[in-house]
C-alpha cells in the first residue's frame, strides 16, 4: 500500500482511490446521496467487515455528509411514508431484493409477509434495518 503525504495528513492510496470515485463535500442532490447511499452499503455491508483505517475514515466522513443532507432534505417526511414505503425505498437505494431483506431480518419469510404488508416490523427487525442501512429507528413506526 502506497503512502502519500498530502500536506500534513499521510494517505494511503486506499483513500485516494475512494476521494477519486466520489470526494467527501457536502451532497447537493439526490443523485449524490443516492451514490453516497450505494458506496456507504457496499463498504459497510462486505462480507469480511474489516475496514481499513483509511476506509473506515472515509465511511465516517460520508456518514456525516449523508446525515446532514438527510436532514436538509427531510426524504422522508414523518406523516407521509409509511414504514413500509421507507424500507421500500431504502431496498430500491441499495439495491436489494427480498432474499436480501430477509438476510437482513433473519428470516426470508418474515421479510416476505413484512414486504407483503401481511406482518408487522417487531422490534427485533426495526433494530436490525436501522443498523443495516445506519438510519434513525423512528423511520420504521
Amino acid at each position: 500500500m502506497k503512502k502519500e503525504n498530502v500536506g500534513a495528513v499521510e494517505t494511503t492510496d486506499d483513500y485516494l482511490r475512494m476521494i477519486q470515485m466520489f470526494p467527501l463535500r457536502k451532497l447537493r442532490n439526490d443523485d449524490e446521496h443516492a451514490e453516497a447511499v450505494k458506496i456507504l452499503s457496499h463498504l459497510l455491508g462486505r462480507k469480511d467487515q474489516h475496514l481499513s483505517k483509511d476506509e473506515a475514515d472515509y465511511a465516517e466522513a460520508l456518514t456525516m455528509f449523508v446525515k446532514e443532507y438527510d436532514d436538509r432534505a427531510h426524504i422522508f417526511p414523518r406523516r407521509k411514508s409509511t414504514p413500509l414505503q421507507v424500507i421500500r425505498y431504502l431496498m430500491q437505494q441499495n439495491d436489494m431484493n427480498a432474499e436480501a431483506l430477509g438476510r437482513v431480518l433473519g428470516n426470508k419469510t418474515a421479510a416476505s409477509l413484512v414486504l407483503n404488508g401481511k406482518r408487522e416490523l417487531s422490534k427485533s427487525h426495526i433494530r436490525k434495518l436501522a443498523d443495516r442501512f445506519k438510519v434513525d429507528a423512528g423511520l420504521f413506526f
